[in-house]
């Protein structure tokens, strides 16, 4: 299991949880049935880049707190057991981490992490279009995530 990350962002503070995005990468994945080596990429992004981003590649003229591309897009795709699943690009807000956080009263490290799980499902094809998509996911995310404050 391995997590590309790229911030472009000034922001250093999330640096120290680096680490758990694999371990919460891979709990996702085993939450999930996903059974492969698997990978993704996550990139930090400010709220102009990410309401660029929202503008360009989903018509929604602001910005959002994460975006999801998905590699297979839903689509089933046949690979040998030995090379690694892309699963897709995760792209997260920093800004939006810190103000959804407050907004919340949790801590960053937990919307940080709730935000990255968030994107792998939507990148493993969960979504959240209807109330019982969305009842589903976030019963994941919150069971992926333990509740962790």
């Amino acid at each position: 299991m391995s997590v590309l990350i790229r911030n472009k962002t000034k922001h250093k503070e999330y640096e120290p949880y680096y680490p758990l995005l694999e371990e919460y990468f891979a709990k996702t994945l085993k939450t999930c049935g996903v059974k492969r080596e698997a990978s993704i990429s996550l990139t930090l992004v400010g709220s102009i880049k990410m309401h660029r981003l929202n503008r360009e590649y989903r018509g929604i003229d602001s910005t959002t707190d994460v975006l999801s591309f998905a590699i297979n897009d839903g689509e089933e795709i046949e690979l040998p057991e030995e090379v690694e699943y892309e699963l897709g690009d995760i792209f997260i807000n920093v800004d939006r981490v810190k103000s959804q956080a407050a907004a919340y009263g949790h801590s960053e490290k937990r919307e940080f992490l709730f935000l990255f799980i968030h994107g792998v499902l939507h990148c493993l094809g969960y979504d959240h279009m209807t109330k019982e998509q969305e009842d589903e996911m976030f019963g994941l995310q919150h069971k992926i995530l333990g509740d962790r404050k």
